[in-house]
């Protein structure tokens, strides 16, 4: 699937789609019009292994330093809430699948890099959030315990660096911390 989501009544070309469709906040989900129909029919499930934020403790002007996290409890797999659509570019006849994933307010422990996080709904939600019995109640932040993190390597942020490196999510070590 496409990265942004692109709205099936989408009726421009895809070049004129200038909005960052990458998150969709959880806290206006079901009303912003490019998400609301997808929230209401096209939900999805987003398996990840860990997740990237970047934190700007040393200003606007430096790189920020990247950090990696992860379940806390080794387990592979988180789940993040995500919506999907179907678009198709009338003047090619191609058909576009696109996602985004959902977004919400930090806990306390992700708020010491970050001011936003995924929605990472428990097993016992995939099923309500799949089939649309359950609505916004379940786009809150993880529970404290869930994750851990560590700060990688800064080259993450950069665009020679191959997105399969798997040293990319190796912890490294500040001197002095």
């Amino acid at each position: 699937m496409r990265w942004g989501l692109v709205p099936s009544w989408w009726s421009k070309p895809l070049e004129e789609l200038r909005l960052a469709t990458f998150n969709a906040r959880a806290e206006t989900v079901d009303t912003k019009p490019f998400f609301r129909g997808a929230f209401k029919r096209n939900r999805c499930l987003m398996p990840i292994s860990g997740y990237y934020e970047w934190h700007y403790a040393d200003g606007p002007k430096k790189p920020p330093q990247p950090w990696y996290f992860t379940a806390a409890d080794g387990s592979p797999i988180l789940t993040a809430a995500g919506l999907w659509d179907e678009w198709t570019d009338k003047q090619e006849g191609k058909t576009i699948r696109s996602c985004t994933m959902i977004i919400t307010a930090p806990n306390k422990f992700v708020a010491e890099v970050h001011d936003r996080m995924p929605v990472l709904l428990r097993p016992d939600q995939l099923d309500a959030w799949l089939d649309g019995s359950v609505g916004k109640e379940v786009l809150v932040p993880a529970p404290e315990d869930m994750l851990r993190k560590r700060q990688v390597s800064k080259r993450v942020n950069s665009s020679l660096a191959q997105g399969d490196d798997p040293t990319l999510i190796d912890p490294i070590h500040r001197a002095g911390g």
